[in-house]
């Protein structure tokens, strides 16, 4: 008697890292409508924080004649809606489904480490890429902006601004017990990204020795990136084209390249994938 070998196909859909990582997002998604004060947090509190920006800008304007205001509050509200939706959201997310043991539940599964870790920060990405795209048209359109001079450089900047922040919400989280302490742990990045990183107080306004240590600081170049990618100047000097860009942003993707490595070493080496007994 033989046995009906049955064709894999049959079985059902086979497993593969797409459609893990959709599905470990679209439960997070789910998760994350359900959360108003995660909510808040995403839409409501960078879009406050814009309408400061332009204030200490135009402040800022009347003592430094030529300054760009227009150019620097987009790229001030990109920033800020990437370091509170990216940033801070992925932190408390981390933080839930780690005392929730979820996190440890979907490491007996087929998902690897780093896909679990994607997969829940899958909701915060898009969100903040849309409302990136958001801020971007409404600027083009209402402040008569120019095109991206360079927008290969600008997806790098926003790759690589996405991706640290991810690795540095994961090692917050390791130093995060509750959800409501992630306000406190989350302080210092996001302080020194508002106002060390050129979105509040630009870094041509600073003196010279305050603006190079900040240029070093984690989040800078990403921000920078951006900046130059769109507008053709990290406002050290006048605007370039597109070829122009790329000297202009080689010091920034390479420092902000080591900061992503340090990151990702950092949320190896640190996350915590179950609450300490």
């Amino acid at each position: 008697m033989t046995t009906a070998t049955v064709p894999a196909t049959a079985a059902g859909p086979r497993s593969t890292v797409t459609r893990r990582l959709l599905a470990l997002g679209r439960a997070e998604g789910v998760l994350l409508l359900r959360n108003r004060t995660a909510l808040f947090t995403a839409l409501l509190l960078p879009l406050l924080l814009i309408g400061g920006l332009k204030s200490v800008l135009d402040q800022q304007a009347e003592t430094t004649p030529g300054l760009d205001v227009d150019s620097l509050l987009v790229n001030g509200a990109v920033g800020m809606v990437l370091a509170f939706v990216v940033y801070y959201n992925l932190t408390a997310a981390y933080v839930a489904r780690r005392g929730e043991l979820v996190l440890k539940r979907l490491r007996t599964g087929e998902a690897r480490d780093i896909e679990i870790l994607a997969g829940t920060a899958v909701p915060s990405v898009a969100l903040a890429l849309l409302m990136c795209t958001v801020v971007g048209i409404a600027g083009a359109s209402v402040l008569k902006l120019t095109a991206p001079v360079n927008p290969l450089l600008l997806l790098v900047g926003l790759v690589l601004a996405v991706g640290t922040l991810m690795a540095l919400a994961a090692v917050s989280s390791a130093f995060t017990k509750t959800v409501e302490s992630a306000g406190i742990t989350t302080m210092p990045v996001l302080m020194l990204s508002q106002f060390g990183s050129g979105l509040f107080f630009p870094l041509e306004v600073m003196p010279d020795r305050v603006a190079d240590i900040c240029r070093l600081l984690p989040t800078t170049p990403a921000f920078q990136l951006i900046r130059v990618g769109w507008f053709g100047t990290d406002g050290s000097a006048a605007a370039t084209g597109f070829a122009g860009t790329w000297s202009t942003a080689a010091p920034h993707l390479i420092t902000g390249s080591v900061w992503l490595a340090l990151a990702a070493w950092g949320a190896v080496r640190y996350f915590r994938w179950e609450p300490r007994r």
